[in-house]
């Protein structure tokens, strides 16, 4: 957290005493110019700096309170400034009564002669130069500190609800790929069970360590790249037992650092080629080929599948391949290319992002 980000903390938690400090800081900021020695002055330069000062308030918290919100709002403002002049008017008129007949008598030797206040209410040259400018001058450094608190406020605000809304979405689309993944697999060992098939125990202990990863380890934005590596393993194996030796699954991984990926989305690719490459058993020998690099903070995911003329047409797999998509352009927006090629004999999903940049969902 940066230094400016602790003070609008502080500010926003302690309000009170922020606004006490703050004027404080004015009162000591403008009083230390004063470099006399004598008591005297001293005591008139005081009295000078609280006068300004109590005055400069009241115009600071009557902008930024009353005038600047409505300002803000989508609404007419002409009565709005109407409101601001007759205000500023009074806030002056009030400052230099309190000037003549309240402060001068304490700094003025008498006797002296005093403006009635007809004379003060008539006098809008002095009103307006003397006591206007001066009072909202410095209630407009005030103003101008709260607008920059208030925009950075909002713009953070702004931030955290794009940031749950992109999390509320990755957790909609992950929500959708769980429960494919699922049905597909239990049907899988469903057909095992019918026919009592001694790998049937091992298909399930397979699947509920893949359960395991997915319900407890996968709920991060970011997974160990290791960890969905161990994944595509397990899932490998559990569609390995359905289809023996009649499906080849060739799996090369190789990486230089265990970076971090977001889950889920390479087994996503896998189960894609594994429905389309091996789902129709049509007696032919499928082939499936995987291989993973990472190097240097750049990822590349590359799987491919052969297919059989009844899937060439097909478009089931274009919901799960868009389900892909939409993630990886809540994460790694601009940094990714996702390229699929299909041909009459196989189809290629290439996948590279790069891991080097620090990516967040806002």
């Amino acid at each position: 957290m940066t230094p400016f980000e602790k003070l609008l903390n502080f500010s926003t938690a302690h309000r009170l005493s922020a606004h006490a400090i703050f004027w404080t800081s004015i009162f000591i900021m403008f009083f230390s110019k004063n470099t006399s020695s004598n008591p005297e002055e001293l005591r008139i330069d005081i009295l000078y700096t609280v006068y300004y000062e109590v005055f400069s308030i009241a115009g600071a918290y009557f902008l930024s309170y009353r005038i600047l919100p409505r300002l803000m709002a989508p609404q007419k403002h002409m009565w709005v400034w109407v409101e601001f002049i007759i205000a500023s008017y009074f806030i002056s008129i009030i400052a230099r009564i309190a000037m003549i007949y309240c402060l001068e008598p304490f700094v003025r030797t008498p006797p002296f002669n005093q403006e009635p206040i007809s004379e003060i209410l008539t006098d809008l040259p002095t009103l307006f130069g003397s006591y206007f400018l001066h009072i909202f001058s410095l209630s407009m450094f005030f103003v101008f500190i709260k607008m920059i608190k208030d925009q950075y406020l909002i713009q953070k605000k702004a931030l955290l609800l794009q940031k749950q809304k992109a999390e509320t979405e990755l957790k909609i689309l992950k929500a959708q790929l769980n429960p494919h993944f699922l049905f597909n697999t239990l049907n899988n060992i469903y057909s095992l069970s019918i026919i009592n098939s001694p790998i049937t125990s091992k298909s399930i202990a397979v699947l509920s360590e893949i359960l395991d990863c997915i319900l407890y380890r996968c709920s991060s934005t970011y997974v160990p790249i290791s960890q969905e590596i161990t994944l595509l393993n397990n899932y490998i194996s559990l569609e390995k037992l359905r289809y023996d030796d009649r499906l080849s699954v060739i799996f090369n991984h190789s990486v230089d650092h265990n970076g971090s990926i977001a889950p889920l989305i390479l087994l996503s690719l896998v189960e894609n080629a594994f429905k389309h490459g091996a789902g129709e058993d049509t007696g032919s020998s499928p082939i499936i080929e995987i291989d993973l690099k990472l190097l240097n903070n750049s990822f590349e995911f590359v799987i491919r599948n052969t297919i059989n003329e009844i899937d060439i047409e097909a478009e089931s797999g274009k919901i799960g391949l868009n389900n892909i998509i939409q993630q990886l352009d809540k994460i790694y927006p601009e940094n990714y290319t996702f390229n699929v090629i299909k041909t009459e004999k196989d189809f290629t999903a290439h996948l590279k992002i790069n891991l080097a940049t620090e990516y967040n969902l806002a």
